[in-house]
C-alpha cells in the first residue's frame, strides 16, 4: 500500500478553490512532527497558512514549473494552503535530511486524504518571512503547497536523460523518470 501510493503520488501545481480543512493540514504537520529527526533533535517548526488574504501574498513569493515555460496559473487554480518549513538554529544549525524526510510526509500524508501538494525550495525567503513575521532565529528551508487537485499528472520512462515535463493531447502532465534498471548498482560500482 505504502509503495503503490508513493509511487502515484505526484506533483500538482493546480488546484481547485476548495479550501483544505484544517484536520487534514494538522494531520500532515503531525506526519512530519513524528518521523524521524537527525539525533532526535527536532529542529523544525511549520507555519500552517490558510488565511485567504495571506495565500496570494505567500504565493507571490514562490516559483513555479521552471522546467514548464509555458505554465501559468490563473487566480482560481492557485493553492488553498500552505506549509513553511522552518529550521529552528537554537535547536540545530543546519537541517541535515530532516527538512526532506517532513516534506515526504506532510505529502504522503496529504496525498491520502486527497489532498494534493507541490514542494517549492525556489522562495523568496527574506519576502516570505516578513509576510509571516517568521523571527530570525528560524530559517524557512521549504514551502509545502496544497489543496485539492485540479490537474492530472503521471510519470512515463524517460528518454535520453530528457527530465522536460509535457503535456499530452488530454491535457495531462507528463513527468519523465528514469529506469530503475539504470539507476541500481549492485553491491559495488
Amino acid at each position: 500500500m505504502i509503495y503503490e501510493s508513493i509511487v502515484s503520488r505526484r506533483t500538482i501545481r493546480k488546484f481547485t478553490q476548495e479550501p483544505v480543512s484544517r484536520e487534514v493540514l494538522r494531520k500532515c504537520v503531525d506526519a512530519a512532527r513524528m518521523s524521524p529527526s537527525g539525533a532526535n533533535s527536532q529542529p523544525l517548526k511549520y507555519i500552517i497558512v490558510d488565511d485567504k488574504k495571506l495565500l496570494p501574498e505567500v504565493f507571490g513569493t514562490l516559483s513555479w514549473a521552471r522546467n514548464i515555460p509555458e505554465y501559468k496559473h490563473a487566480s482560481n487554480e492557485v493553492p488553498t494552503a500552505y506549509i513553511v518549513i522552518l529550521l529552528d538554529t537554537k535547536v540545530r544549525e543546519q537541517p541535515g535530511n530532516d527538512v526532506g524526510i517532513s516534506a515526504m510526509s506532510i505529502s504522503m500524508v496529504a496525498y491520502e486524504e486527497g489532498v494534493a501538494s507541490c514542494m517549492l525550495g525556489s522562495v523568496n525567503r527574506e519576502r516570505l518571512k516578513g509576510i509571516l513575521k517568521v523571527p530570525e532565529s528560524l530559517q524557512i528551508q521549504l514551502v509545502v503547497a496544497l489543496g485539492h487537485p485540479l490537474e492530472k499528472s503521471k510519470a512515463v520512462e524517460m528518454k535520453v536523460n530528457d527530465t522536460k515535463y509535457w503535456f499530452d493531447e488530454n491535457g495531462i502532465l507528463n513527468v519523465p523518470k528514469k529506469r530503475l534498471e539504470d539507476i541500481i548498482i549492485w553491491n559495488s560500482y
